[in-house]
């Protein structure tokens, strides 16, 4: 994974919060970004509008139905966390051999806090994996606020635990996240972890509502070479 466009990346259902905010974010650092819905209309307004918000950043970024996005070289899945498992399904033709990286957290709100769900598999990313036995997943992303990320202007200071089964999954995920300024990429194990990882976005959300904050993970005493 390298800046200059070198490698395209597709963000299925790329028009909410947290996908816009990766695609401005890893088109800003010269990344060929798709955004994806099942809405191609909808999917290049939403790429059109992030291109009027920063005209001076000259970003590649487009729209296209979740099929196109699906074909790009790394992708990342960024629908709602109960849509998914099904997008992956009805996908998983186009996602084969490919790196696939979730983000999403099964959270209901409940009153002031948010509470986490626990999926069959324990989280969402080992659910995407066992629907996408042809892909190489990884969970990553989980604890980033989307409204600091869609603003460039704002700078970042997160860490992003980057959790797969395997160093082919793993490694291009966290590449991926290192490419944009103030995010430090860990490697927090295997899909075992994720449900702890998907689950703690709860926690800091709930923080994040009775504070008033938009505070992000960042983890002391670790000596990162």
């Amino acid at each position: 994974m390298c800046k200059g466009g070198a490698v395209r990346v597709g963000i299925l259902g790329g028009t909410g919060p947290l996908g816009r905010g990766l695609g401005v974010r890893l088109a800003a650092v010269g990344v060929d970004v798709v955004i994806g819905s099942r809405d191609a209309g909808r999917a290049e307004a939403a790429a059109a509008e992030l291109r009027r918000a920063w005209p001076s950043k000259h970003l590649s970024v487009g729209g296209a139905g979740n099929e196109e996005a699906a074909g790009s070289d790394l992708v990342v899945l960024a629908t709602q966390w109960d849509a998914a498992v099904t997008t992956a399904r009805i996908l998983e033709p186009h996602l084969r051999a490919k790196v696939v990286v979730s983000v999403a957290n099964a959270l209901v709100r409940q009153g002031r806090e948010l509470h986490a769900l626990v999926p069959a598999r324990g989280s969402l990313a080992a659910s995407v994996q066992a629907v996408l036995p042809g892909s190489l997943v990884a969970g990553a992303g989980h604890h980033l606020p989307a409204e600091p990320l869609a603003d460039l202007d704002e700078d970042l200071e997160a860490d992003v635990l980057v959790c797969a089964d395997t160093p082919a999954a793993k490694q291009p995920a966290m590449d991926l996240f290192a490419l944009i300024p103030g995010l430090r990429p860990l490697d927090a194990g295997s899909l075992a972890s994720a449900g702890a990882i998907e689950a703690f976005t709860a926690v800091l959300a709930t923080l994040n509502i009775n504070y008033k904050a938009r505070s992000t993970l960042r983890l002391s005493g670790l000596s990162i070479p």
